[in-house]
């Protein structure tokens, strides 16, 4: 029982490192509509439920407020859901390719509707990413600051959530038998 404690926590934390890591090379590379920040938070949804899930999408982003930017604490809402329902989906179906892409295009939908009033109410919609540029042409062509906000990060989330999603479901397969026997998968 202690070693799977152990070994839980220990993926956890590596977890945590992948969406630190994988998110600031997409970002230091600029690469557009993906960001690869939940990968891990995903991962351990799948591995080992909702709320292992939640507890790494919530320390990855008050590490990386810590680390880089506090503006990115208050969006630990949205890496939270998305480890709730990846690990709620992914305890109730097998999390193959179609559930990964059905999940994906689920949190592509979810995310931007927490993100965006948290982007809207704490900083006027402008958060310092490449989203900026395309929320300031929105809000000068006439919309409201909330569309404004929503429309690029959904844009940017459907790519990024299925292809974190499909990501995992694929990683998955190449996990070796034992874990996969510890985990329940």
């Amino acid at each position: 029982m202690q070693n799977r404690k152990t070994f839980i926590l220990v993926l956890c934390a590596l977890f945590i490192a992948l969406n630190l890591v994988l998110g600031t090379v997409v970002g230091t590379l600029h690469i557009p509509l993906i960001f690869l920040d939940t990968i891990g938070t995903i991962f351990a949804a799948v591995l080992f439920g909702p709320w292992s899930g939640a507890a790494v999408g919530a320390l990855t982003n008050i590490i990386q407020g810590m680390l880089t930017n506090p503006k990115d604490i208050p969006f630990l809402l949205v890496n939270v859901v998305v480890g709730l329902i990846v690990g709620y989906i992914a305890k109730r179906y097998k999390f193959n390719l179609k559930t990964a892409i059905i999940t994906g295009l689920i949190l592509a939908v979810v995310c931007p509707l927490i993100g965006s009033p948290i982007a809207v109410w704490l900083y006027g919609g402008i958060v310092g990413s490449g989203n900026d540029f395309i929320f300031m042409w929105l809000v000068k062509s006439g919309q409201d600051i909330f569309t404004a906000t929503f429309i690029p990060r959904i844009t940017g989330n459907i790519i990024d959530k299925v292809v974190s999603c499909l990501l995992v479901c694929q990683l998955i397969k190449y996990l070796p038998e034992k874990y996969k026997k510890s985990v329940e998968i």
